[in-house]
């Protein structure tokens, strides 16, 4: 692709999608228009210039396309002409297309689906995730991460879920599906499952403008909760990273690189939901994150109010990765060894034992405690699970102070 057309697949490749998937009421056909739109960009563009609208030129030519082929595809099936036909004789809008990735994340997550195929669904249709991305993110193999997707496109296909956002009346009952799917689209952004980059920005925005547009039609507790909590956290993205691109701890970070307007926001957000007195586990995350973003330093960080939060989502949502991060509350406060017979406990129990991050968690507890052996294979067994770059050189850098500390 040239660097334009490059861009623009980039920027606008999952809502032409999504528009396409309203306009063709077919998944796979969709993605085929699509493809095929951007081949005939990557051909004319470059002499014709880019239009002033791609977007909608792109979902016109995918269009065309989809019917160009049905028409060919309508010698061995005659059904497929009268599909064409209406195709061409529907006129689509042009004006509906902010809400269309809306919309698909109502259809991925309808209730007729499983949930582990409303997420994956979702996650490789709104942001082009890849199966073994989505793999990694599962824990389970890219070829049963594909038969999810594609058992859930014939469920859509078969059952004919409508492409729309639910009634007000049935919004309530679907509204978990899509919180937590719009936070796992925000969590792949703000933490890669794999890859050289820490982040990926262009995942915690479009969750974030999911958010926006999901508080606009329900603005629920829970709803606001979540839409806090991806800006308080969005609004470390600066300070997360070195120049170099090297991770930096939240204890380390440089705070006046957080983005205050973010914080603000997301502060206030927290406390309209909370006022509400029907908080769940997102409005508690976003309290969490609000008591970090409020503190001046780390060190002038309500570490106890934070353990009291967790204490409280832990009876709302038991989780052992909950649990790991009421142990990094409790080591700040009390010391490194109350954290790690927290998270000690966690691994008897046989949780958590191939979780990256609770092995890097043992490793700096036991650093600090100048358990060196223990924290050299804590932090061994971190590196050897975690596929994201920056986090496998932060690990070798432990380990190389380890060896500088034995020495």
């Amino acid at each position: 692709m040239t660097p334009s057309v490059e861009a623009i697949y980039r920027s606008e490749s999952r809502r032409v999608l999504a528009t396409l998937i309203r306009v063709l009421g077919d998944f796979d056909l969709a993605e085929e228009a699509l493809h095929e739109a951007f081949f005939v960009a990557v051909e004319r563009w470059p002499q014709e210039g880019v239009p002033d609208n791609p977007r909608a030129w792109l979902v016109s030519t995918g269009r065309f396309k989809a019917i160009d082929r049905l028409r060919r595809q309508a010698r061995f099936t005659p059904l497929l002409q009268e599909q064409a036909d209406a195709l061409e004789a529907t006129d689509w809008s042009a004006e509906d297309v902010e809400d269309d990735r809306l919309r698909l994340i109502f259809t991925c997550c309808h209730p007729a689906l499983a949930p582990d195929a409303q997420t994956a669904l979702t996650l490789r249709e709104i942001c082009d995730l890849t199966t073994e991305e989505i793999a990694r993110a599962f824990l389970a193999t890219p070829a049963t991460i594909a038969q999810r997707i594609v058992r859930a496109k014939g469920k859509i296909r078969e059952a004919r879920i409508p492409y729309q956002v639910p009634s007000l009346a049935e919004l309530p009952e679907r509204l978990d599906s899509v919180l937590r799917v719009i936070y796992l689209v925000f969590n792949e952004g703000y933490s890669a499952s794999m890859g050289a980059d820490l982040t990926r920005e262009a995942f915690t925005r479009e969750a974030i403008r999911l958010g926006r547009l999901l508080m606009e039609l329900l603005p629920e507790p829970e709803v606001v909760g979540l839409l806090a909590l991806m800006l308080l956290h969005e609004s470390r993205r600066a300070a997360r990273t070195s120049v170099s691109g090297e991770l930096v701890l939240l204890s380390e970070q440089d705070r006046s690189l957080w983005d205050a307007s973010l914080i603000v926001e997301g502060c206030t957000l927290v406390a309209r939901a909370l006022t509400t007195g029907r908080f769940g586990p997102y409005c508690l995350q976003a309290a969490i994150a609000a008591v970090h973003a409020e503190a001046p330093t780390a060190a002038e960080t309500d570490w106890p109010q934070i353990v009291g939060l967790y204490d409280v989502l832990l009876r709302a949502t038991p989780s052992p990765v909950i649990e790991l991060n009421r142990a990094v509350a409790v080591a700040m406060g009390q010391g490194p060894l109350a954290g790690l017979q927290l998270v000690e406990g966690i691994f008897q129990r046989g949780e958590l034992t191939d979780y990256h991050l609770a092995h890097s968690a043992r490793g700096e507890f036991c650093r600090q405690l100048g358990r060196i052996e223990e924290a050299r294979s804590a932090y061994e067994k971190a590196l050897s699970l975690t596929q994201q770059i920056p986090e496998k050189r932060f690990l070798e850098q432990r380990l190389a102070e380890l060896h500088l500390h034995k020495q």
